[in-house]
């Protein structure tokens, strides 16, 4: 078991899932806006977005709220799968790889569950030339499963069939309910907090260096890492 990555405890209807994503394709999508970590087509459309729309696919401004757009009223299983989610939800999406289409290996700054966020995938559609990497190694991911990544490692994705992928993918934040979830699934709280000692102390590490080099520019970067370790 490794905190990177793992199959949640939650199962969902393959069948019910494609009836709903049905009466999304009859919607436009929108490709995808970071245009320059894919190739091929890569497409979206939103169940919850900052604006309410579903053309809208992008992070809300920094305090703006989510909220759940038309697609959820018209999308009765959906509905039933996100009332599972005991928690805040942010971005909801449905994410649609097409045949032949690859996302570069890239990483999402602080989408750890340590970040106190978590994204979560459950497949819809998929095909045996789907190619799901995370941290060097295949995730085998199926219709209906629910999966949790850790996005802030090197990730990608290659759709090597001739049939469309899309997952649902859900932005949380965490909780006690999910906290309770994850445990369940077996992620392991003390890796974690061995890891956030780790961090601690490599900052003092680099603070001291700055310190000792002792330049204007060194100094002011020292005072700002210890103002970031003392908010976290």
């Amino acid at each position: 078991m490794s905190n990177r990555f793992f199959r949640l405890p939650l199962a969902f209807d393959p069948d019910r899932l494609c009836a709903d994503l049905t009466r999304c394709q009859e919607r436009p999508w929108i490709d995808h806006f970071n245009t320059r970590d894919y190739e091929g087509k890569w497409t979206s459309v939103s169940l919850r977005s900052g604006s309410g729309s579903a053309d809208d696919i992008k992070a809300a401004p920094g305090g703006s709220a989510y909220q759940d757009t038309p697609l959820v009223d018209a999308c009765p299983y959906f509905r039933i799968v996100l009332d599972q989610f005991h928690c805040e939800m942010q971005a909801v999406r449905l994410l649609r790889l097409g045949p032949g289409s690859q996302i570069h290996e890239h990483r999402d700054p602080a989408s750890s569950y340590a970040d106190g966020f978590f994204r979560l995938h459950i497949p819809i559609t998929t095909n045996p030339g789907t190619l799901f990497i995370v941290d060097g190694e295949r995730l085998p991911m199926q219709p209906g499963e629910c999966w949790y990544a850790d996005f802030g490692l090197p990730h990608s994705v290659r759709n090597l069939d001739r049939t469309d992928r899309v997952h649902l993918i859900i932005d949380g934040l965490r909780n006690a309910w999910s906290d309770r979830l994850f445990e369940e699934a077996g992620y392991d709280f003390a890796e974690e907090a061995r890891g956030r000692e780790m961090s601690a102390d490599i900052r003092r590490e680099v603070i001291a260096t700055l310190r000792a080099r002792g330049s204007e520019t060194d100094l002011r970067l020292a005072t700002e890492l210890e103002a970031a370790g003392m908010e976290s």
